[in-house]
């Protein structure tokens, strides 16, 4: 702990007295509000009093205020002059520790809940509308497990897109994810792996963001955990739990804000940097675009504060900035080789595909329910957001309403204001650089002026939403944690009605299990190893259709045997043309043969093949280095596709339950 934490503790809580297996409830205000002043008048000194007496009552707006430990029934005995033995509920009785425990079981049941459906068989289940992202991701989780048992280059890979290869600092490889769960993926596999970080990304962001609450921002543990299961399954987790568990992992995120603003008041500004900037590379090798909206989000929100209260200035701007320069030179020692590699590496590139970086909210997107949420309806979302991946907003009316109401209340104080500017900023450059409302253009967005900004160019503007999301949940921590101290005649009427409150406003957007979808198994001829016998170790196996952003099967197949064998395409961001340093896009090097067993794959009509499509597709084989061609008899369309690549290369032969075209003879060069 360091001073300026020790200087922020409030005086002692009357239940400080009680016993160590007796939970003690207090709050730990940290960095600009370690020496808050009151807004109103300032608070007397608490004087010792008798234990059973009715306390005085408390202005509804003071955020400092001990809950009251009598109940209702209490205070009317004390009002009748009779004898009270003070009781409290079994909630109260428990340790802080014990209702941690309980709370996080609540956050890992209800993240089980989402994934229930993929649980069953992870490897035979993929989510309805999208497969590539599932596929990209257990592809890296592969790659992590050469880095640690093989000792492979962890930035850059050939093991797909071969011969060019893969930067994969530019492609969000989660190496931070994927080691540990490294005897995971050996023991079950990487779609095993992939379930558990999603369910694993839920939960803990959720009690992360409630540990943070509890223990520097509200006393009452139900305002935490209400806090803490919006931060951790709001739609836009949801939405992005079945694809980008890179994203929904987020549970660093609460103790780099925390660390913020401790810095603001430390007097240690040289290890909390330090401290800071752990944080801060851990979170790079999980996913930079999420760590660059947490540095943008802690600006914003400092500035509003600074700008409502200049006098903090001059407390906060010499350990604030001691800080942020060492956090910055000790995260850039730490970074700067693979952000080298990232930015100027080979098969980098500069900015993101044109097909993203316009992906905008609408304005109607933050008044409807997510599509993955009790109330939601992909149907009537299907043009509020770029796609079922990405509905960043979506918070419904009610608790639209409610995040309002919220703000209009608790006007007074200075942390609401603060959270309320920064929500409002970020929702605002989630509209993209087209303000649109309800998929009608309206107006030019103010993202327009920003997107060619270096680092803001590789952003997809609608996830900005998702720092919207992080401050209604602590808007709603605070809204709980008010309405809980307040003592009137009837106090339990009070928390009665806001109970229903927020069951008005979360009900609708509660979340209901992930929509999945049967995909094809892995080949047995993949899993059985019978590939072995075809494939050399500077050789590829080319799936049939070729991998790319619509194909994902054969990354599937290469991640089921930890990579040991090479492919061309795939789906991933790499520089058009394969021009190291040229803008993005999904996918390497153009492939005419590619692009055409692809629809052939898609639609089931035989192109009519010359004698120079066929040289090109031997052109191209020579390129991979092919040493087989492997088409499943599962495959849609598998008969048109078997005799489209027998016009091209020959008579393939069945093994087990694959077509095989052995090309070595083809592609051999020393032929």
């Amino acid at each position: 702990m360091t001073p300026a934490e020790s200087r922020a503790l409030p005086a002692p809580h009357p239940e400080a007295a009680a016993g160590p297996d007796e939970m003690v409830s207090h709050r730990t205000p940290v960095g600009l509000f370690a020496a808050t002043a009151p807004t109103e008048a300032p608070a007397e000194p608490e004087t010792p009093t008798d234990p059973d007496a009715p306390s005085e009552p408390a202005a509804p707006s003071e955020p400092t205020t001990p809950a009251d430990p009598h109940t209702p029934a209490e205070d009317a005995a004390v009002a009748d002059g009779a004898e009270v033995v003070p009781t409290r509920t079994w909630w109260r009785r428990w340790t802080r520790r014990r209702q941690h425990l309980a709370v996080g079981g609540l956050f890992l049941l209800a993240a089980v809940w989402v994934t229930s459906r993929i649980w069953l068989d992870p490897s035979g289940r993929v989510a309805s509308l999208y497969t590539g992202d599932p596929a990209q991701v257990q592809f890296f989780l592969a790659h992590s497990v050469r880095v640690v048992l093989h000792g492979e280059y962890p930035f850059y890979t050939e093991q797909f897109n071969y011969p060019d290869g893969v930067n994969l600092m530019a492609n969000t490889a989660v190496l931070a994810l994927g080691i540990p769960m490294v005897p995971v993926t050996l023991l079950f596999g990487p779609a095993v792996s992939f379930v558990v970080l999603v369910t694993l990304g839920l939960a803990g962001t959720a009690m992360a963001w409630y540990l943070i609450l509890s223990r520097h921002l509200v006393r009452t543990p139900l305002a935490a955990a209400v806090g803490g299961w919006f931060c951790g399954f709001s739609p836009a987790m949801l939405s992005h739990a079945s694809w980008h568990p890179n994203i929904i992992s987020q549970f660093l995120l609460p103790f780099i804000v925390w660390r913020v603003l401790v810095l603001t008041r430390s007097g240690r500004p040289v290890r909390d940097g330090a401290l800071l900037a752990l944080l801060v590379t851990v979170q790079a090798f999980i996913n930079e675009e999420i760590l660059l909206f947490t540095a943008l989000a802690c600006g914003v929100f400092l500035l509003a504060v600074l700008a409502q209260e200049p006098a903090r200035w001059s407390a906060a701007w010499r350990p604030l900035g001691i800080g942020v320069v060492t956090c910055a030179l000790l995260a850039g020692a730490l970074l700067a080789y693979p952000l080298y590699v990232q930015f100027a590496g080979p098969m980098a590139y500069h900015g993101l595909s044109d097909a993203v970086k316009d992906y905008g909210n609408d304005i109607a997107a933050f008044f409807a329910p997510g599509s993955p949420t009790l109330g939601g309806n992909q149907r009537a979302n299907i043009n509020l957001a770029p796609n079922y991946s990405e509905e960043n907003a979506f918070f419904g009316w009610s608790l639209s309403m409610l995040a309002v109401g919220i703000v209009v209340w608790l006007r007074r104080e200075l942390i609401v204001r603060a959270l309320a500017v920064t929500g409002l900023f970020f929702a605002v450059l989630s509209l993209g650089e087209r303000v649109s409302w309800w998929d009608r253009e309206l107006v030019s967005g103010p993202w327009q002026l920003l997107v060619h900004l270096p680092l803001l160019d590789a952003v997809v503007p609608t996830r900005f939403g998702l720092i919207t999301s992080v401050v209604i949940g602590l808007l709603l921590a605070l809204a709980v944690e008010r309405a809980w101290a307040l003592r009137p005649a009837d106090r339990r009427t009070v928390r009665t009605l806001t109970a229903a409150g927020l069951a008005f406003a979360l009900l609708p957007i509660a979340p209901m299990p992930l929509r999945m979808v049967s995909r094809p198994p892995v080949p047995d001829f993949i899993t059985a190893d019978r590939w072995r016998a075809y494939v050399g170790p500077d050789q590829t196996l080319v799936p049939i259709p070729v991998p790319s952003m619509g194909n994902t099967h054969g990354m599937r197949w290469a991640a089921a045997t930890n990579l040991d064998f090479k492919i061309p395409g795939g789906y991933f961001l790499a520089p058009r043309n394969g021009n190291t340093g040229d803008a993005g896009r999904f996918g390497g090097r153009p492939s005419g043969v590619g692009q055409m067993l692809e629809e052939v794959a898609t639609t089931g009509r035989m192109p009519k093949l010359d004698d120079r499509q066929r040289r090109r597709f031997a052109d191209e084989l020579r390129h991979w280095r092919a040493a087989i061609l492997v088409l499943p008899l599962r495959q849609q369309n598998v008969e048109p596709l078997r005799r489209t690549v027998e016009d091209l290369v020959g008579p393939g032969r069945q093994e087990l339950d694959v077509w095989v075209w052995d090309v070595r003879a083809l592609t051999d060069r020393s032929v």
